[in-house]
C-alpha cells in the first residue's frame, strides 16, 4: 500500500504486503493513513524537539525513526547532518524516500541502535522515539549507552516512550500491563515508570535535566485530529471504515488503550552527556 507523504509525494509502507491480522500495530496504523505514532502523540514530539533546540551547528543521530515524521521536523531546523539509525531494511528504505532528493548532510544507515559502526562523540544530539519500549532492558542499557558514546560532551539526548503510572512498584502488575499491550499490538513491549526511565538514563552517565508527561490517547478521536489534522483524521477514518481487517485490529488496540488509560502515558525526557568525566 501507499499513502501520500506531506510533501505530497507517493511513498510505500514497509510490510505492505503482510496481512493486517499478523501485522505490528504501528504499520496498521500507518497503512490507514495514520503518520504520527508516538506515545504522547505530536505535541510531546514537538516539545522534545523545542528542547534539544536543534541548530545549523548540530549534528544529529535519530534512532528508530518510523515513518520519518520527526525526521522531517528536525529537518526543517538545517542542522549540519543528520542521520538516521534503522534496523529494518524496508523501513530504512521508506526513510529515504520521506528524506527526499539525495543530500550529503541526510543518511539512513541499515544497522542496530544497540551498536552502530559510527565513531566516538559525533553527534551534538541523539534522540529516539518508541525504541526502548519495544526492547529489553538488557537492549534499553544498550540503546542508551550507545547514545551516550556517540554525544559528544555537553551534547544533549532526548527519548520519547510509554511509561506505565500505577501505585507503588509491583513488578508483576507492570508485567501484566505490558502484556496486554503487546497482545493487543502485536509487538514486544517492556515499558516502566517514569521513575526507571530517570535511572535507565542516568546508569548510562546521563544527567536527566527535563521530564514531560502526557495522557497516552493515541487512538482517540480527538488526539488523532490533533495529530493529523482535520484532513489526516479524515483519510485514517475512511480507509478505517473501508478496510475491514485492519479497522478489527485498531478496535482491539483501542480497547486496550482505553482500559489502561489511567496507567499509561507518553514520557519525554531530556538529558545531557556531562562535560566532565
Amino acid at each position: 500500500m501507499q499513502i501520500m507523504s506531506s510533501n505530497s509525494r507517493e511513498i510505500t509502507l514497509p510490510s505492505a504486503e503482510m496481512d493486517a491480522s499478523r501485522m505490528p500495530g504501528y504499520w496498521v496504523m500507518a497503512r490507514l493513513g495514520k503518520r504520527v505514532l508516538r506515545p504522547g502523540g505530536l505535541d510531546l514530539t514537538r516539545a522534545m524537539l523545542e528542547r534539544l533546540q536543534i541548530s545549523k551547528m548540530d549534528d544529529v543521530i535519530e534512532f528508530a525513526p518510523g515513518l520519518g515524521q520527526t525526521a522531517q521536523l528536525v529537518l526543517k531546523q538545517h542542522p549540519a547532518s543528520y542521520t538516521a539509525v534503522e534496523s529494518d531494511a524496508d523501513t530504512a528504505a521508506h526513510v529515504r524516500q520521506c528524506l527526499g532528493e539525495d543530500h550529503a548532510a541526510r543518511r539512513v544507515l541499515v544497522e542496530q541502535a544497540q551498536e552502530t559502526t559510527l565513531p566516538n562523540q559525533c553527534a551534538s544530539v541523539v534522540y529516539s522515539e518508541a525504541i526502548l519500549t519495544t526492547q529489553p532492558q538488557t537492549s534499553q542499557r544498550k540503546i542508551v549507552g550507545e547514545a551516550f558514546r556517540l554525544l559528544k560532551p555537553g551534547g544533549r539526548y532526548g527519548i520519547h516512550e510509554l511509561a506505565i503510572q500505577i501505585d507503588g512498584d509491583d513488578p508483576s502488575r507492570i508485567q501484566q500491563i505490558s502484556k496486554q499491550i503487546a497482545d493487543a499490538t502485536h509487538h514486544s513491549v517492556f515499558t516502566m515508570k517514569s521513575f526507571y526511565w530517570r535511572q535507565l538514563l542516568m546508569e548510562a552517565g546521563f544527567d536527566v535535566i527535563q521530564q514531560m508527561t502526557t495522557p497516552m490517547r493515541l487512538l482517540e478521536p480527538r488526539q488523532i485530529i490533533q495529530d493529523e489534522g482535520w484532513l489526516g483524521a479524515s483519510r485514517f477514518m475512511l480507509r478505517l471504515l473501508s478496510h475491514s481487517a485492519e479497522r478489527r485490529r485498531v478496535m482491539q488496540m483501542r480497547k486496550i488503550f482505553r482500559q489502561l488509560r489511567s496507567n499509561l502515558c507518553g514520557i519525554c525526557l531530556i538529558a545531557t552527556k556531562p562535560t566532565v568525566a
